[in-house]
């Protein structure tokens, strides 16, 4: 029999830590986004160009927080950094933020992307099979689903950080086949020559330019980098991995490229077989294009065009892996945060406890009765709109805190430093305000909202602080 740790035991490898970072950015968003990037930039290229100024936005961000993670491997991951580099109120607002909206937010969204797709092979589960009606609220099979899924893989969870890798490695794997599978027959063996060339002979060809094409590609990012989000789960975790002041940093590195990698062959693909421009009334899935795939779902519309009605079946199958897969690694890390804001005395006490099994028991059962609800009140969607832009300001404000803590704390070991630096984080930072300053006048009806959960944490930190004298003490 194991005996009880109630300590972190760091046990995740360089493989493990690299398999929860892919895991948890691949999702269901690169089946689904690139049809409305397409709608907003109107050519070929400049869709293109949007992915690939996603990937080397986040590869930036990613070998910035390298720096950090290696400086404090510890539970909490990006909070800590901000607590360390500007105190403890960012850094709650931060961890408010992800608790309330960002993890459980996604993890919800997610959790009915599975069962949506699970009701293409299953239709029982389907948002109009309703279990239950209370006034506004309906309860449907789907959502049961989701919520299954939920609490089936926290139960996972709270067996320890080894079967937690477990199952997140299987579905990575799982995951990265199916991708290699798809962009094998999507680029060589049902590559479509004619569509090919019609997407390619006009890959520039669109209506905007100057500063109207600059506006509309930082309005197309918010869904590619939000479907490139969940890079930095790894460093939540950071107590529970091997050899951290390496492995944090690198599985980061590694698993930002893979993922690149992966979305822009995807893409690809999805130039490979269908055309770009198409009819929203058309009865087809080529006629509709990938500008006006049914319901957005592209990947499916893809799968169509290659494999005929067994397509849907099959791309079904394949993003139930990928959502499924990439929710366990967002509840295994995303708990971590509540526990390290706990020991701070800035959340339900009782989460800041290990179970015996080392992992925080608690926390992973807050984190999904919140998520469950969110599934069950069906705002999650409208809620991961709104803060995507407060994503990006924590981004740029633990990235602003690299250069602080270089200045205050030069003493400090840096096993690891940021690559380029100081003009690879300068560039992230450039990058990251400018598309919020163009989302702040491109989509003021998501930023505003956004900015008011963030400050709707500020009574909130004030009622923890209050309850708690003792202020939190520093790690480093």
């Amino acid at each position: 029999m194991t005996k009880p740790t109630h300590e972190f035991q760091r046990r995740l490898t360089l493989f493990d830590s690299t398999s929860i970072v892919i895991g948890s950015m691949i999702g269901s968003g690169i089946f689904i986004v690139s049809a409305d990037i397409a709608r907003t930039v109107q050519s070929p290229g400049w869709m293109l160009v949007c992915w690939i100024l996603t990937g080397v936005i986040t590869i930036m961000a990613a070998l910035s927080y390298g720096e950090l993670a290696s400086m404090m491997p510890h539970a909490g991951g990006q909070y800590v950094y901000l607590r360390e580099a500007f105190g403890p109120l960012p850094a709650f607002l931060y961890g408010w933020t992800l608790f309330l909206v960002i993890q459980t937010g996604t993890i919800a969204a997610v959790a009915v992307a599975f069962s949506r797709f699970t009701g293409v092979l299953v239709p029982w589960f389907s948002d109009k099979n309703s279990l239950l009606t209370l006034g506004p609220i309906s309860f449907s099979t789907q959502q049961l689903l989701a919520i299954v899924c939920i609490w089936g893989l926290t139960l996972m969870n709270l067996r320890g950080i080894v079967a937690g890798k477990i199952v997140q490695n299987f579905f990575t794997t799982a995951k990265v086949a199916a991708f290699g599978g798809l962009i094998v027959l999507g680029l060589f063996l049902f590559r479509n020559p004619s569509t090919v060339s019609l997407n390619f002979d006009s890959l520039w060809d669109q209506p905007l330019s100057g500063i109207a094409l600059a506006a509309a590609l930082g309005s197309a990012m918010v869904g590619s980098l939000f479907s490139a989000d969940a890079w930095n789960n790894i460093t939540f975790a950071g107590a529970e991995v091997k050899n951290p002041n390496r492995n944090i940093a690198l599985s980061m590195a590694l698993g930002t490229i893979a993922v690149v990698a992966v979305y822009l062959l995807t893409n690809m693909v999805y130039l490979s077989v269908l055309p770009f421009h198409g009819d929203a009334s058309a009865a087809t899935a080529v006629g509709r294009g990938i500008q006006f795939a049914a319901s957005d779902r592209i990947g499916t519309a893809a799968a169509e065009a290659m494999l005929g009605g067994t397509g849907s079946a099959i791309m079904a199958v394949f993003i139930m892996i990928s959502t499924f897969g990439c929710n366990n690694g967002l509840i295994l890390a995303g708990a971590r945060v509540s526990y390290a804001m706990a020991k701070d005395g800035l959340f339900f006490q009782s989460t800041g406890t290990l179970s015996g099994r080392g992992v925080p028991a608690r926390a992973l059962l807050t984190q999904a009765v919140w998520a469950s609800l969110l599934c069950v009140s069906g705002s999650y969607s409208n809620l991961l709109d709104y803060v995507v832009f407060a994503v990006l300001i924590f981004y740029i404000l633990t990235i602003a805190g690299l250069f602080k803590l270089r200045k205050s704390r030069p003493d400090l070991p840096r096993p690891y430093r940021a690559v380029g630096y100081p003009y690879v984080p300068a560039a992230y930072v450039l990058l990251a305000s400018l598309i919020c300053i163009d989302l702040l006048f491109m989509k003021p009806n998501y930023t505003w909202p956004g900015l008011i959960i963030v400050l709707l944490g500020l009574p909130v930190y004030w009622f923890w602080r209050r309850n708690n004298e003792q202020p939190p003490s520093p790690l480093i």
